[in-house]
């Protein structure tokens, strides 16, 4: 049996594939509030803006040549962990995404406690023999995996429903309402070079995420002929860059307006009218939580995780069928010519992020999971919440 020879500080070894957006705020948060905590925490990670991140929070960071999708590297990057395993010898590991919950797994084996966050399944991201290639593994490496960290119950029900046999935990994501508050929109906007030359008064529509077939920005342009109809001038900012970025280029009408990766999102939620995020599958994602903690509306589509981190009076507003222009494009339409409506949703969504996806909570959720694997440190109690709204209001 694996023994850590440092039981009185406990050993975090993150592994992550090459991330960014939600995936890669996640990883980041826990290893602030980890390092915070007096653990001695490591990521393995390929380089990039997530390596550089955690690097600046003082985290050891190692480097892991990994791609993406499993493909012919993989016998070497689970060769490639195994050595980095050996080097820092954690306590816990602790793998994000399929890529990295794949070869972590097969890294480890199981000798070591491990957790396993799919932050949505692999096999809703694929189709045909990928599909069912991915879900054999899932429900294989179920076995290897200590705790099986699902982001909403939805995605839990999923992964039961696909037949994976997994010891789970189900813990919401959270995001820092001090980062993410409202502003005023037009202040914002001033602010934003892109939107140089745009009409201030202009209806302002924003989606955040990687362009590609997940997010579903291909669904909102489709939509957005119909929006423009209905609110003439509306404007549409896709915040973000992936493989579909060429493709949706050319689908795009004027009123489009690509701003590409962004460093620091907040800016774009708080210049926005409303916030979409037209998503055909997901685990929970951070987008719509961090417009809400920012004060603005939100319109999502109804997958795993979206109804979960909605609060209950705006689901019949805010909800929209997955793949479905035309409902997706009246729900937008109606909230656009509603300002009043606009600031009531607002500001309920942001009172739920406060008392429901406090990233800090989030943190010390996942502390607990680890306590129960490993025993090794004491509880740590979360600061009460104190934010004072009239402070960024």
């Amino acid at each position: 049996m694996y023994r850590s020879p440092t039981p009185s500080r406990p050993r975090v070894l993150h592994l992550a594939q090459p991330v960014e957006g939600g995936v890669a705020r996640v990883v980041t948060d826990l290893v602030r509030a980890q390092l915070a905590g007096g653990l001695a925490v490591t990521t393995a990670c390929p380089d990039g803006t997530l390596a550089t991140g955690l690097r600046a929070l003082g985290a050891d960071v190692r480097h892991w040549h990994a791609t993406r999708s499993p493909g012919p590297s993989l016998v070497r990057e689970v060769r490639h962990l195994a050595r980095v395993i050996g080097e820092v010898r954690p306590d816990v590991v602790h793998a994000h995404s399929a890529k990295a919950g794949l070869a972590g797994r097969l890294a480890v084996r199981g000798r070591i406690p491990t957790v396993f966050q799919p932050h949505a399944w692999s096999f809703e991201a694929v189709g045909g023999v990928a599909s069912a290639l991915a879900l054999t593994w899932e429900r294989r490496g179920a076995r290897w995996a200590s705790r099986v960290v699902c982001v909403s119950e939805a995605e839990r029900a999923t992964g039961v429903r696909a037949g994976i046999d997994g010891r789970w935990s189900v813990i919401p994501n959270g995001v820092d309402a001090r980062r993410f508050h409202p502003a005023p929109a037009d202040t914002v906007r001033a602010g934003l070079e892109p939107l140089r030359g745009v009409d201030p008064a202009a209806p302002l529509v924003v989606c955040v995420g990687r362009l590609c077939r997940q997010k579903g920005q291909d669904v909102l342009l489709t939509a957005w002929s119909a929006v423009t109809r209905k609110v003439p001038g509306a404007r549409l900012v896709l915040v973000g860059d992936g493989p579909d970025r060429d493709r949706l280029r050319a689908l795009a009408p004027k009123s489009v307006l690509f701003v590409g990766a962004v460093s620091d999102t907040a800016p774009w939620y708080r210049a926005a009218d409303l916030v979409v995020l037209p998503s055909r599958w997901e685990g929970m994602a951070l987008a719509p939580l961090e417009a809400m903690a920012c004060g603005r509306p939100v319109v999502v589509t109804d997958v795993d995780g979206a109804r979960e981190s909605l609060p209950s009076s705006v689901t019949a507003r805010c909800l929209v069928p997955p793949e479905n222009p035309v409902v997706l494009a009246g729900a937008v339409a109606e909230l656009l010519l509603d300002p009043l409506l606009r600031e009531s949703l607002g500001d309920r969504g942001r009172r739920h992020v406060l008392s429901t996806h406090d990233v800090r909570h989030t943190a010390e959720a996942v502390a607990e999971v680890y306590r129960n694997l490993i025993g090794a440190w004491p509880a740590r109690r979360v600061a009460p919440i104190e934010y004072r709204e009239s402070i960024h209001s």
